[in-house]
């Protein structure tokens, strides 16, 4: 099910969203020894959601961050959102969190991809923020990769993409992953992006966004803003 949240500006967006992950992350603190995990995506869009985010007076030393997807790049390319979390989210009250990069480009692909998938640590995140293409997609799930097949059905957690409408390769966690999530947000700005999502609502169709949406068992806090 897809909860909408609207927002006017991109502001009241980020505010609000970091508000709602902070809380989240401060109940599980509140009610658990284990450390909670939060998975954020890259981009553009989740600058201002960090940077909110990075104040918020949490036990951030107790906090584990990682990604929800990356690039197959190292970490001092522009392409790079473990590049973009460290620079943007583990800064202030924030910095003191222990952050799980995705991508070790010292070792081929598909090893790390092993790598993660058989770290006991690499456990399915209790909140993640989620972003969305025009396609559909979400996290690295492209519908047209190759591995779109594997990525989705697959019970592991990790998998690599190779999609054909978009640069580099990419570590992701699976679709199978992402629906284990307890608390899945999705940030999106503008009408064309939410036109996506409702088509993807209204009818099951062939990307991540959708097959998340049809699944009755999953709930989904969507923050839009008009801007």
């Amino acid at each position: 099910m897809i909860e909408l949240h609207n927002f006017d500006t991109p502001a009241l967006q980020a505010n609000a969203l970091a508000d709602a992950v902070a809380g989240e992350l401060s109940a599980l603190l509140a009610k658990s020894a284990e450390r909670p995990v939060l998975a954020v995506s890259g981009g553009t869009s989740p600058r201002a959601l960090f940077a909110a985010l990075s104040t918020r007076p949490l036990e951030w030393a107790q906090v584990d961050v990682t990604l929800v997807d990356d690039r197959w790049v190292p970490e001092d390319d522009a392409a790079s959102n473990a590049a973009l979390v460290r620079t943007t989210l583990l800064q202030n009250a924030a910095a003191a969190c222990r952050f799980w990069p995705l991508v070790d480009t010292a070792v081929e692909p598909a090893q790390q991809v092993a790598a993660l998938n058989a770290d006991r640590q690499r456990r399915v995140p209790d909140v993640a923020v989620l972003g969305m293409g025009d396609d559909g997609h979400t996290a690295s799930l492209f519908a047209d990769a190759p591995e779109w097949d594997l990525a989705t059905a697959t019970a592991a957690h990790f998998a690599l993409t190779n999609p054909v409408t978009a640069p580099y390769a990419r570590i992701t966690w699976s679709l199978q992953a992402l629906k284990a999530v307890p608390k899945l947000f999705l940030l999106i700005s503008g009408q064309h992006k939410l036109d996506v999502l409702q088509q993807a609502a209204a009818n099951e169709t062939k990307n991540a966004i959708s097959k998340l949406a049809h699944d009755k068992r999953i709930h989904i806090d969507v923050y839009w803003s008009a801007g």
